[in-house]
């Protein structure tokens, strides 16, 4: 099939480069590229481009949320869900393309350049495609290989090797922090997010929670002011955003119970960030496919939880960990939809109820959106 005078291959990021065809291609240097390599070079707009081990997804939806309240015309692609071509086909020089990008993507690139781009946080991830967690990070650092003095990286400072791709990176280096304050990038100083020493938002005013989402409002913040959208859109944006969908998502209060949707949680590292995110004692909803691990890491996050609800395959192993926690109240259910009433029911108010099943959804839903809107509609069918 190589012998039929190609020029150019587009490859789908699942695929890995060991494939013979890709070999094939490879061997007879035949450029081997993903598509959002294809709409760098077609597109008109400046693109800001996200990637990271967490966090992409939400701070790609905060800085088109801010841009579009700031009426900067952005749009949304990549890894997101709407295909980076076709998006980039549409635009004009009037929009911005906001590109969530994950390692996959970026290994495919050749001239690829966002004006902006983020590197969120750097954790073990796809080390079974990758092989090593060196080649992980080598990925991701592909975002800014091509960017030059005139372009920006925002990054985050509280990683040291986020700051060693940093220091090779030829862009302006923007960085932030949770943990310091940095007077030539994003933090929390005093209760407020400030950048380059100016305050934003009082971080009581945001109803994003979590640590970890901090993380991501800081960078969204960045990119945005850098863009040339004003303090007031940010302002409006994290005032009024619930999270992505099942993604720690805000559901609705319920006799001053907050019901919170994490169905994307499929593994622990998930869930603590989720459990950190709250001071308020906490009803949680956790279980599913059985991959033969225990949850023994689970324990030190359980603390601050009341009431566990277990369901799935996993349910058994999941009641040990909350056993072992000390928690006082572990019950059963069938499945996500039966376990909201009974979570409802062995909860207080000022209490949260919160679904982050550390597991993935497959024993008994198709997907994790599935698994969500299953407790949504649990949710809404309380009131």
């Amino acid at each position: 099939m190589m012998d039929e005078g190609f020029e150019l291959v587009v490859k789908n990021p699942g695929i890995p480069y060991y494939n013979p065809m890709i070999q094939k291609a490879i061997e007879k240097e035949i450029p081997v590229i993903t598509e959002v390599e294809l709409a760098y070079q077609i597109s008109e707009a400046p693109l800001i481009g996200i990637t990271g081990t967490n966090g992409k997804t939400t701070t790609t939806t905060l800085i088109f949320e801010m841009l579009e309240a700031g009426n900067k015309h952005p749009l949304i692609a990549g890894n997101i869900g709407t295909v980076a071509s076709g998006v980039a086909q549409e635009a004009t020089a009037e929009n911005t393309i906001v590109i969530e990008l994950s390692s996959f993507q970026l290994m495919g690139i050749d001239q690829f350049k966002p004006g902006i781009s983020i590197i969120t946080n750097l954790y073990d991830a796809h080390l079974d495609y990758h092989g090593t967690r060196t080649e992980y990070i080598g990925a991701k650092a592909r975002i800014t290989q091509n960017q030059t003095e005139e372009d920006f990286l925002i990054i985050n400072a509280d990683q040291d090797e986020c700051m060693a791709i940093a220091r090779n990176s030829r862009a302006q280096i923007v960085p932030f922090s949770t943990r310091k304050v940095l007077e030539n990038g994003a933090y929390v100083k005093d209760g407020w997010v400030c950048f380059y020493g100016e305050q934003i938002i009082e971080t009581k005013d945001i109803v994003l929670p979590g640590k970890h989402n901090l993380e991501n409002i800081l960078s969204a913040v960045a990119a945005t002011l850098l863009s040339g959208a004003d303090k007031e859109a940010i302002r409006k944006v994290l005032t009024t955003f619930a999270g992505v969908r099942h993604r720690l998502q805000y559901v609705a209060t319920i006799d001053e119970r907050k019901f919170y949707n994490d169905s994307k949680a499929t593994n622990i590292l998930a869930t603590e960030n989720a459990l950190a995110a709250f001071d308020a004692p906490i009803v949680l909803l956790a279980g599913g496919l059985d991959r033969g691990n225990s949850f023994d890491e689970l324990v030190p996050s359980l603390k601050n939880v009341k009431t566990l609800i277990t369901f799935g395959e996993t349910a058994e192993k999941v009641g040990q960990a909350g056993h072992d926690a000390g928690i006082k109240t572990i019950l059963r259910a069938d499945n996500v939809e039966k376990a909201v009433p009974v979570a409802f029911e062995h909860s207080e108010a000022g209490d949260v109820i919160l679904l982050s099943p550390a597991c993935a959804s497959w024993d008994q839903y198709k997907t994790f959106e599935v698994r969500g809107d299953m407790f949504i509609e649990a949710v809404h069918k309380l009131k």
